[in-house]
């Protein structure tokens, strides 16, 4: 089965808002100064409650938003008078306060730094009395199973803090819903995370080991934290003043567990290596490695025939191996081909062009409409407007266009599929038989590859008519060209539009 090297996965549900040359060094996690450096005392004063007015965009009609929504989370105060929190808290916010253990006052916080593929961010409180008294909570190491930690933060159903006690039961990689398209590290408890515990500290011994960020539905008395090598990787990363996210090893793997096809590939029966199945379009990768190329060590670490690696005492994921390194360092990368053993010093990139396939934030949608028909990229964002059954709604031409056809057809793959998403009614479209949710294939003979291309097709044509072709099936509409001219504005200002276009 061919797996990627960074999981990708389906999304668990999100609480709080919304409900690797060797290895370097472990990045230390106590940068900064302004605080004490000692662990807290009484960690509970270091947990803060956060309050997230937020309003999100409108993916179908990407001019509008929704109401703004009030949701509650938690966070605690680390070194440099910052507060770590979930990125999902924080996300979309117009305002956001903070308030201290026992304290009615209310704080404006901003943030600093976000990851949205971790889950993770940093707030800033630029009243220097908010940290008065507080000391940050110091950073521990990755738990062991079965070991016990308690649970901080301000869950739905109360003001006060609370904490509950739990057993780490599992650590493993796991898709981060907020991101929804990647996955990490992550630490499974049965101390109770529930909604509003999202972004508050999971302890052991007085340090913190995570940060508490989402559950599965179907679990009981389940939930997940975001443990201190993934936290590790955020701090390093912000370093420079800037946040560029979890690098990509670029392949896709194969397991290597059957006996003769190890021995057609030359390997050894050692149980060592798992197979490339396929190649990200990333030149790094592409100039250093090759399909069938067999993955043995990825830096310090061994890769097992099942695409698993010993990280830490605990077998998981081989995308593990990646979390140490940064964007832009190179990894330590042996190799099985030609039959021997080679190594290869290969770079690491954040791979973000399949942005659109996970869920979006910080940047408004873009758009186009003329003549009140609405052009958006195909993206995640959009076909969850079909509702929470989106993906039998949207069918398979969509999904397989937006995450699918670059991988298995990409002689025919668009680096950014359009969308028809809607008709704003006028007579000028009365009789278009596309109404929307349908993929455009050309406009005016103009292979749309991009949402710029429907706008550079639509405003440099000279027929009489624009023609318009769907897929799949080559179905094709007409829209009068100068009639549509006309009524342009009044489409516009009728449906209080005030931009044609966000590009």
């Amino acid at each position: 089965m061919m797996v990627r090297l960074l999981v990708r996965a389906v999304a668990c549900v999100v609480l709080g808002v919304a409900c690797a040359t060797a290895a370097p060094p472990a990045p230390r996690l106590d940068a900064g100064d302004d605080l004490p450096s000692q662990g807290a005392a009484q960690p509970e004063r270091s947990v803060v409650s956060i309050i997230n007015f937020s309003q999100t965009p409108v993916w179908d009609a990407p001019w509008r938003f929704e109401q703004v929504q009030r949701a509650t989370g938690s966070g605690f105060v680390v070194r440099g008078r910052r507060i770590m929190t979930n990125a999902h808290v924080v996300s979309w916010g117009k305002q956001i306060l903070v308030r201290r253990v026992g304290d009615p006052r209310l704080y404006n916080a901003r943030v600093r730094f976000v990851g949205h593929d971790c889950d993770l961010a940093l707030l800033e409180v630029a009243e220097p009395a908010f940290f008065e008294g507080l000391e940050p909570l110091e950073f521990g190491e990755l738990p062991e199973e079965r070991s016990g930690v308690v649970t901080y933060g301000y869950p739905a159903g109360g003001e006060q803090l609370s904490y509950t006690r739990g057993v780490v039961s599992r650590i493993e990689m796991q898709p981060y819903s907020h991101i929804g398209n990647r996955s990490f590290l992550a630490v499974q408890t049965d101390s109770a995370i529930n909604p509003g515990n999202s972004g508050g500290p999971v302890l052991r011994d007085g340090r913190v080991v995570g940060v508490a960020f989402q559950a599965i539905t179907q679990l009981e008395n389940t939930g997940f934290f975001i443990p201190t090598p993934i936290i590790g990787h955020f701090m390093k990363d912000i370093e420079d003043g800037r946040y560029d996210g979890f690098p990509d090893l670029g392949v896709f793997l194969a397991s290597v567990q059957n006996s003769a096809f190890r021995r057609y590939l030359g390997l050894p029966d050692d149980a060592r290596g798992a197979r490339i199945d396929g190649l990200f379009p990333m030149k790094e990768v592409r100039e250093k490695l090759r399909a069938d190329d067999v993955i043995l060590r990825i830096g310090p670490y061994d890769v097992a025939s099942d695409q698993t690696v010993m990280y830490e005492g605990h077998r998981v994921h081989a995308g593990a191996a990646t979390d140490l390194a940064q964007h832009g360092e190179n990894i330590d990368v042996v190799i099985w081909r030609d039959g021997h053993e080679q190594s290869v010093d290969l770079p690491v990139r954040v791979f973000s062009e399949d942005r659109a396939e996970g869920n979006q934030y910080d940047v408004l949608p873009r758009y186009f409409v003329h003549a009140g028909l609405i052009f958006v990229p195909l993206s995640l964002d959009y076909l969850k407007t079909f509702g929470r059954s989106w993906a039998s709604v949207a069918g398979p031409e969509l999904i397989y266009e937006l995450r699918f056809r670059r991988w298995e057809d990409p002689d025919n793959w668009r680096p950014e599929p359009v969308v028809l998403a809607g008709v704003l009614p006028h007579a000028v479209n009365a009789n278009l038989l596309a109404s929307g949710r349908s993929l455009i294939d050309r406009i005016n003979g103009v292979r749309i590859g991009r949402l710029a291309d429907a706008v550079r097709a639509i405003e440099g044509c000279t027929n009489a008519q624009h023609v318009i072709e769907f897929m799949p099936g080559g179905r094709f509409d007409c829209l009068d060209r100068e009639a549509a001219a006309v009524a342009h504005e009044e489409i516009l200002k009728g449906y209080s539009i005030p931009a044609d276009r966000r590009l």
